[in-house]
């Protein structure tokens, strides 16, 4: 048993059959609750919402055992119910089953198979339970977050897209989150049971690519001391991601193509034709049309993989992303922090949303978690962000927004900040670091009215 109860709702309009019951499993250290009719039972399912109800078929009442058993799944689907009867028939059972019923007992009862019925349920609700609890972080983690034109306009493309068998291939910036569209891609396919395996064209040396992509056999070169599989096996039956695509040699793309167009390949060292069944995303922060004018891109290729083109925006073009994608980010770093929540500020807000942000998505987020270590108070303001590194001032901007002596002012702000946090703190190392004397960098702090946490 668990430290939580299970708790069992007895149905029976014999006494006996439920006294004996109830001892037998509060004996075992189940939580019971009894019922001496179909209409109360209905009620305490309702109200008690039990694990598993053990249900007597024949009881006299204007509900009967079937007529709960159909109540029961209409108002609480999370409850098991085990079917018992005395008069059983092949009938019943079979109509009990189609019901919902978990299974269907004969009386005189065995405790035994109503003791190994209750552990194999609760085995299944266990399970159930953590695989909604995975499936709903999984859901929070891969959730493309932002309600701008562009984001909703991508999220209306992802779900027309996902449910088809057609490739994708997907542009973007580096951090924007190209990888993330391809996820979603994927679970929202009928292929979101199967695989998703992800192939990093750029971080695969060149003389590996080919035994990564297609495997090889025992013996195929030094070192072989057993036959592994390759990328293209193992995504068989679900997705293949393959993530910056234009880093791909020319040999490795005729290789390629050449296996995607005939959905087969063989092992390096071997012979024999492996066939797969594949949905194949392909991602790029290159403009392709670009490389293959260069001759760095095979145009074959590009048309095989472009079926469904999809743009991923880059920060900077949905600006007003920003406080729903740092309230996401926020959650994400205090759920695995097991921090509380911190606020930001509307000021601070202001200033994430004025910066640049050249690394896109991927900056923000880890801008945040570093926020998040750095920051000891709950609440977020400016001073916290100039802290943890942030330069919210773009030079460029500087002279339509201050005059001359205020842009040099707020330069050197921002400048001793980063250089203070860059030195852990340490004034003496900072003035060192920069060329300053000690007692002048001190000036300049207090002077600047430099809040160093």
């Amino acid at each position: 048993m668990t430290e939580e109860k299970q708790k069992v709702l007895i149905i029976d309009d014999e006494n006996s059959i439920r006294q004996v019951l109830k001892d037998w499993l509060e004996d075992e250290g189940y939580t019971v609750f009894l019922a001496k009719d179909g209409a109360e039972g209905v009620r305490k399912i309702r109200e008690i919402r039990p694990s598993v109800v053990l249900l007597d078929v024949w009881m006299p009442g204007e509900l009967d055992g079937i007529d709960v058993l159909q109540e029961a799944y209409d108002k609480s689907s999370s409850t098991e119910i085990i079917v018992m009867s005395g008069h059983a028939n092949i009938e019943t059972a079979v109509r009990a089953t189609k019901l919902g019923a978990w299974d269907f007992v004969e009386k005189p009862l065995s405790i035994e198979k109503i003791l190994i019925l209750l552990k194999n349920i609760h085995s299944y609700q266990v399970e159930k339970k953590e695989k909604q609890s995975l499936l709903s972080l999984l859901r929070e983690d891969i959730a493309m977050v932002g309600n701008s034109e562009k984001m909703i306009s991508l999220k209306q493309m992802v779900s027309r897209v996902a449910p088809s068998e057609s490739w994708v291939l997907i542009s973007g910036e580096n951090g924007t989150g190209k990888e993330l569209v391809a996820k979603n891609v994927h679970y929202l396919s009928p292929r979101a049971s199967k695989t998703f395996v992800e192939v990093n064209c750029a971080a695969i040396p060149e003389d590996l690519i080919e035994s990564e992509l297609f495997g090889y056999e025992k013996g195929a070169f030094t070192g072989a001391t057993k036959s592994k599989k390759g990328k293209f096996e193992l995504a068989s039956g679900g997705t293949l991601f393959l993530d910056e695509i234009g880093d791909m040699s020319l040999a490795t793309q005729a290789k390629v193509l050449r296996a995607l167009q005939e959905q087969s390949f063989s092992r390096v060292g071997g012979e024999e034709s492996i066939k797969v069944n594949l949905r194949v995303i392909a991602a790029t922060n290159k403009n392709l049309n670009e490389e293959i004018k260069a001759g760095r891109f095979r145009e074959d290729l590009f048309y095989r993989l472009n079926v469904m083109p999809l743009h991923v925006p880059s920060l900077i073009e949905r600006k007003e992303d920003i406080p729903v994608l740092v309230s996401h980010f926020s959650q994400q770093v205090a759920r695995n922090s097991r921090v509380s929540r911190k606020v930001f500020s509307e000021s601070a807000m202001l200033t994430l949303q004025k910066h640049n942000w050249p690394g896109n998505i991927r900056e923000l987020k880890n801008f945040i978690e570093r926020v998040y270590i750095l920051t000891p108070g709950e609440i977020i303001d400016v001073h916290d962000l100039k802290f943890a590194g942030l330069n919210s001032l773009d030079l460029h901007d500087a002279g339509d927004l201050m005059s001359f002596k205020e842009a040099r002012a707020q330069f050197e702000k921002e400048f001793l900040l980063k250089k203070i946090f860059e030195n852990e703190g340490n004034i003496s190392k900072t003035a060192e670091k920069i060329g300053l004397e000690r007692s002048y960098l001190h000036r300049k702090i207090k002077s600047y009215d430099l809040d160093l946490g």
